[in-house]
């Protein structure tokens, strides 16, 4: 049979304090309990590890052998208790998130900054990806769990809804689609459109709702900041997600709500079905949910001037040059 931790445990302080009565008390034990527990490792060993007499205990040739081996595996064994333990506690470890580019500028830094407050510890890698790469980090290993407009729910993944996300016109001020309160889809067919490109899911959401009318699209970008800067120049309209509005805080920028049927975007938990979470990212996992887009802990950032313009303003404000 093996020896145990618990019988190195007790070969070592009888080394360090030579004395059956000390030892025995170092480790909370009766002395027969405690002679029994060296002698049980010696008959596991098949050798006498000290040789005892009223006045000294010695080790053996074969006990001198043994107490190098038995001090490592005891520092080992010490040091990965600690380390659990450690991480159990929140005191050390690392996470890895994958998310939404939308989700990881504006809504995610605020969520980091509480986790990092509470466990500075904690290292977080985060993957700021469209969805079918959150998928495949997930899929992967490298990330705990993901944020992705995607209901993956495979064999080996899960998914939970975190949120849902409205979509808004945006469009210069001075745009006729500014003024007017209640757009319906067929009212941004008529006006050059500037396209996230086909792999984002806002994308894919937008052409689900407009199929089978096509939209005059003039260019395909693949990042938000691209289209604030296309709308800005007059070179079109788009259409963005709430979480996404940050981008188009700007005087020359109008946001308009647009509550249509198939254009409220859907993001979800993604995590693997076999894999517990580790305590680190259980923790970000919950926080994540306490503090999602449309809870009272937390409200998505929305463009103040912009999103908030009336009619009567946006009329109102000179259209300018960009």
């Amino acid at each position: 049979m093996p020896a145990s931790i618990r019988q190195f445990r007790a070969f070592v302080l009888l080394i360090d304090e030579r004395n059956f009565t000390r030892a025995a008390s170092a480790m909370h034990l009766s002395q027969p309990a405690y002679s029994a527990l060296i002698g049980a490792l010696e008959a596991d060993l098949g050798v006498r590890l000290f040789d005892r007499s009223k006045r000294h205990v010695e080790l053996t040739p074969e006990g001198a052998e043994l107490e190098g081996p038995a001090r490592r595996a005891l520092l080992e064994f010490d040091s990965a208790v600690a380390s659990v333990h450690d991480r159990a506690s929140l005191r050390r470890g690392r996470v890895s998130i994958a998310l939404l580019p939308s989700l990881a500028a504006n809504w995610l830094p605020d969520l980091l900054m509480r986790y990092r407050n509470a466990h500075p510890g904690i290292s977080v890698d985060v993957f700021d990806v469209l969805s079918e790469g959150c998928i495949d980090h997930v899929l992967s290993g490298r990330a705990d769990f993901a944020l992705a407009a995607t209901r993956a729910e495979t064999p080996d993944l899960q998914a939970e809804l975190f949120c849902a996300d409205d979509s808004h016109l945006v469009c210069r001020a001075d745009h006729p689609l500014a003024s007017i309160e209640a757009l319906r889809l067929r009212d941004l067919v008529p006006y050059p459109f500037i396209h996230m490109s086909r792999t984002s899911s806002v994308r894919q959401y937008l052409d689900a709702a407009f199929h089978p009318q096509s939209m005059r699209t003039v260019m395909e970008v693949d990042q938000l900041s691209t289209v604030t800067g296309m709308v800005r120049a007059g070179l079109g309209i788009s259409v963005v997600p709430a979480l996404a509005l940050f981008h188009f805080d700007h005087p020359e920028i109008v946001t308009r709500p647009l509550s249509m049927p198939g254009l409220q975007r859907r993001i979800y938990v993604v995590r693997r079905r076999d894999r517990s979470l580790s305590a680190a990212a259980q923790r970000l996992h919950d926080l994540a949910l306490e503090m999602r887009p449309g809870t009272a802990s937390k409200q998505p950032r929305r463009a103040p001037r912009a999103a908030r313009r009336t009619r009567g303003q946006a009329a109102s404000e000179p259209s300018g040059k960009p």
